[in-house]
């Protein structure tokens, strides 16, 4: 509960900061919906809505990025209770993603650029989660290494890092500690022109490696998940919103191995999604 109530801290402090904290900031309230989420060992394609906060800014010597997603599932995807009618309910996660990048460009005051990069940076983060299904999943996982900016329209970033991963399985009622592990971030966002609608390519990708054993004992796999979405700024024309404030659009999910289940050896399909997603976001 302690990592939860730093970041939730944090996060109540990034928003409600004043602008001349920073260089510039963003926060933007998101909604995703999909039919064909996975779980591993569940065979069943599960809906789900996940409202999202996130917040991105950059300051004198770097920048912050936090994002905390409340996901709702349907009943295909169960609490670990049924409600007292005897009907099963989803289950609910929260899941939050707090980066800190220090830039070494504006740290030393000069420009470190080579090919396509544009800076260079020392990337430190953590990963936490909280889900009241069978699993009871508690994810602890800081992570530190070394991020790379690239110059193009918009912004392109990629991370080497190295993650330490703590976890709970509740099926086999123990903490699991996993092997430190190498991790590859990418997250992007290239706005181009729809027509006459200004648009945007974003999303993220993270390849983690294989960290050792699961807490059954099985041999974790390396774990792929790529979300990638075409957004259009609605704002002006359907809202009368200024420029960049509400965006709308299609967005595609790919998760091989899921938390690092081998998707070989999972018979229900489970550890293996492939969705598309219709999502949107509010900028403020």
């Amino acid at each position: 509960m302690r990592p939860a109530a730093a970041v939730l801290g944090l996060a109540a402090w990034l928003a409600a900061a004043p602008a001349a904290a920073f260089e510039w900031m963003d926060n933007a309230i998101g909604y995703r919906f999909g039919t064909k989420y996975r779980e591993p060992a569940n065979a069943k394609d599960i809906t789900k809505n996940i409202l999202s906060f996130t917040h991105v800014d950059g300051y004198r010597y770097g920048g912050n990025f936090l994002a905390i997603d409340w996901l709702v599932s349907n009943a295909d995807d169960p609490k670990k209770y049924p409600n007292g009618d005897g009907a099963l309910s989803g289950a609910q996660e929260i899941y939050v993603v707090y980066r800190h990048e220090l830039s070494l460009g504006k740290i030393s005051g000069k420009q470190i650029r080579f090919g396509p990069v544009k800076d260079v940076g020392l990337k430190f983060g953590i990963d936490l989660n909280t889900k009241n299904d069978a699993f009871q999943p508690r994810v602890r996982k800081p992570m530190a290494g070394v991020n790379f900016s690239f110059d193009v329209p918009g912004f392109l970033n990629v991370s080497l890092l190295v993650q330490d991963e703590h976890n709970h399985n509740g099926l086999v009622a123990r903490d699991v500690n996993f092997r430190k592990t190498g991790r590859l971030e990418a997250d992007w966002a290239i706005p181009f022109n729809a027509g006459p609608v200004p648009a945007k390519f974003q999303g993220f990708l993270n390849y983690i490696g294989s960290k050792g054993r699961d807490g059954f004992g099985a041999p974790t796999a390396p774990e792929t998940l790529l979300e990638a979405s075409v957004m259009f700024d609605l704002g002006a024309p359907v809202a009368g919103l200024k420029k960049g404030a509400l965006f709308v659009g299609v967005g595609y999910q790919y998760w091989r191995n899921k938390f690092g289940s081998d998707h070989k050896t999972d018979p229900s399909g489970g550890s293996f999604a492939k969705l598309p997603q219709l999502q949107a976001e509010l900028h403020f």
